[in-house]
């Protein structure tokens, strides 16, 4: 996978919390029958499995199954996901699968966050796109974009589902919304995060309010 010096760019994807959540089912709905538990950064969360109004998720999801499946023949100093991209992507995650979970993380979260920073905006003319990981590859993202491609190595090395989630939160700090990872191990949450340089646990993070998170079994709602 080819990664360019990151621009950290501040700014998270505002349309991420209001545009994912338009149009959801209500708190009173049957789908969140069950009581709330707490959760991660201070919150409590309601599961449902009612992923059909996550189409960005799930349209990414099932792009990044046909890269799988085709990717095409191409040179290295390509940046799309062909033959040769996507067998360096998978001979790194060759060369992290050994390692202990929290140092999967590291790596993961390091080689991600080398990526470039570019808006949904400038890169596809919309305000809120989540790419896939050939996307990603190959014309970089936002904050939900380095979340998914982190999401799809942690799944390719073994971790469950029910161990990772993305998560769409408000950043009290800047007052926008924003995407990371998380995820789960021995009881304990960790933060993957393209602001963040280190993989921090998220009860040492107090500036992110969660409004929802996802895997491909549940979506949560946070309060």
């Amino acid at each position: 996978m080819i990664v360019k010096k990151q621009h950290h760019n501040r700014r998270g994807a505002l349309a991420l919390v209001g545009g994912a959540l338009a149009g959801l089912v209500l708190p009173g709905d049957p789908v969140f029958a069950a009581a709330p538990t707490p959760s991660f950064f201070n919150s409590h969360e309601k599961p449902s499995k009612n992923m059909k109004p996550f189409k960005k998720w799930l349209t990414a999801l099932k792009r990044y199954s046909k890269e799988r499946a085709n990717a095409k023949a191409g040179g290295c100093e390509a940046q799309e996901m062909n033959t040769c991209n996507y067998k360096h992507w998978m001979s790194f995650l060759k060369k992290v699968k050994g390692l202990s979970k929290l140092d999967q993380l590291h790596a993961v979260n390091k080689r991600m966050n080398g990526a470039k920073y570019v808006v949904d905006q400038a890169n596809w003319g919309e305000k809120d796109y989540w790419a896939s990981p050939g996307e990603f590859m190959q014309r970089f993202g936002d904050c939900e974009d380095y979340a998914i491609v982190k999401y799809l190595s942690l799944r390719l090395l073994g971790w469950k589902d029910a161990d990772l989630r993305v998560v769409a939160v408000k950043d009290l700090n800047l007052k926008v919304g924003h995407a990371v990872l998380v995820a789960f191990i021995d009881g304990k949450t960790y933060l993957l995060d393209n602001q963040i340089k280190k993989v921090v646990e998220t009860t040492s993070v107090r500036h992110y309010k969660p409004v929802f998170s996802i895997n491909t079994t549940y979506w949560w709602r946070h309060s």
